[in-house]
């Protein structure tokens, strides 16, 4: 078992200046790491560990923290704060140390909001999407002549980084629901891109899941405003909730009463989408084509959520759509890995089944009429139990599927969980994989030119598409593309 550490952040107001010497342990994950480099653009003393080194835990060297391979207690001398995020067990060395010295601890969430203080929040939060949502956001800002700080769940190559100090008074966070921990912040906007039962092993059951989001709307404002997605049934049903309490609301999404209103989408040549967007302007419904880098109906949907945001914060609309038509991605959200005698290796961190069918969907839009050949790893026994059978449907839009053995992040296992629960509901070949390497080459056996190879989950699989590639490359005497 995990332990939560989250707690309030009204009662510790704090903000990063106030923190002293700053310690994280597990830093080079991409949460953490976000908040520890805006906290080295505060000028806030860092130092941090983690278990293994990494190009992560490098770069926050290069920009002055004290990097540590390994945990240990002593790692924690001369620090003040301890940030921590729910991953870290209480028998952690660093942890037990940091509890028997006295030393503030705070939850990640509590450190980000530390880092917010004084400034413009824009939350994004909800069961999937809230990475893509929130890079958006970010990058129509910057696009359109702000400096926002924000916090983002990974790296976003229009941006170069997961995360950054900017001189406006904006700050574009990433709100994470999984711990219950998104109650820290104080958004002036917050986005709901969906919400679903999921993180049961934390919320125990469907309705705390919609009782938090309830709380985390209710946070806002009275001159706060709550963007939320009008396809999904949860985000509908919470925007409705909120209003009856009094919230601003805006709609986004294709439903015909969206105030931000997503129209004719559609997946073209290459790997992006165009489609036409209106939106109320005064007494007038202006309409403008809306064209995207990147694939997928779901990312369409996501830009929508950015342009609300836009169009409240008074951005010029003409500079918004032109901003998010730049965008090229987040790292391992629908990221293309490369290229290799026609076949395309994309990895996506989706490891939900709503996402899982998302990232096929947009697959499946690449291909065209070619195949999609997936490589899913479920992630978290607890997940797998609960939705083993939706995870099965959603595999099923492949053409062919690997599922590897779960990847356990925090949990331990449980008696009886296994993929299999997964790969019993399926029709497709060849099913469970017993080793990443035998999962690699049947997928390899199977492409042909102008098929899709999908990576899917949110742990070790992301390793594979460089193998992936290797094998192709290897099949085809030679390798093009972006590989």
């Amino acid at each position: 078992m995990t332990t939560a550490h989250p707690t309030s952040a009204a009662t510790d107001p704090l903000g990063s200046l106030d923190l002293g010497n700053v310690h994280f342990i597990g830093m080079g994950g991409a949460g953490m790491s976000a908040i520890a480099r805006i906290m080295l653009a505060e000028a806030v003393p860092v130092s941090g560990s983690d278990a293994a080194a990494s190009a992560g835990l490098s770069a926050l060297e290069s920009l002055g923290a004290t990097v540590f391979v390994g945990q240990r207690a002593e790692n924690i001398a001369g620090a003040t704060t301890v940030v921590v995020s729910s991953a870290i067990r209480e028998t952690n060395p660093e942890l037990a140390a940091a509890r028997a010295a006295g030393l503030r601890i705070l939850h990640r969430s509590e450190a980000l909001a530390a880092t917010m203080a004084g400034r413009r929040v824009v939350a994004v939060a909800g069961t999937h999407g809230k990475t893509t949502t929130t890079a958006m956001i970010a990058v129509l800002l910057r696009g359109a002549g702000e400096s926002p700080s924000f916090a983002i769940g990974g790296t976003v190559p229009a941006l170069g980084v997961n995360a950054a100090l900017g001189t406006g008074e904006l700050f574009v966070a990433e709100a994470d629901e999984s711990d219950g921990s998104f109650l820290n912040y104080r958004p002036q906007i917050a986005v709901i891109t969906n919400v679903e039962p999921d993180h049961l092993d934390h919320y125990g059951t469907a309705e705390a899941v919609y009782a938090a989001f309830d709380d985390f709307a209710a946070l806002l404002p009275v001159d706060g405003l709550l963007v939320a997605c009008a396809d999904d049934d949860g985000a509908r049903a919470l925007a409705s909730r909120a209003k009856a309490a009094g919230k601003r609301v805006c709609l986004y999404g294709t439903a015909s009463d969206a105030d931000v209103l997503l129209m004719a989408a559609r997946n073209h040549e290459g790997l992006g989408t165009s489609g036409t967007i209106s939106w109320n302007s005064g007494a007038e419904r202006v309409e403008r084509d809306f064209p995207l880098a990147v694939p997928g109906m779901h990312n369409a949907t996501n830009a929508a959520a950015a342009l609300a945001v836009a169009l409240e914060l008074g951005i010029d609309p003409e500079q918004a759509i032109a901003a998010l038509a730049t965008f090229s991605g987040a790292a391992r959200r629908f990221e293309a890995k490369g290229q290799v005698g026609g076949i395309w290796v994309f990895d996506d961190y989706a490891h939900h089944p709503t996402e899982v069918t998302a990232a096929l969907k947009a697959a499946r839009e690449v291909a065209g009429e070619h195949q999609v050949h997936v490589l899913f790893q479920p992630h978290l026994f607890s997940r797998t139990r609960e939705f083993a059978a939706e995870f099965a449907t959603a595999l099923q839009l492949a053409d062919a599927v690997a599922v590897l053995d779960i990847y356990p992040a925090r949990e331990d296992p449980i008696p009886g969980v296994t993929s299999e629960l997964i790969t019993r509901g399926l029709d497709r070949s060849p099913g469970y994989a017993t080793t990443p390497e035998q999962a690699v080459d049947s997928l390899v056996a199977q492409a042909v030119s102008g098929d899709v190879i999908l990576t899917v989950g949110a742990g070790s699989v992301t390793e594979l598409g460089a193998k992936l590639l290797a094998a192709l490359a290897a099949r085809e005497g030679g390798a093009d593309g972006l590989g």
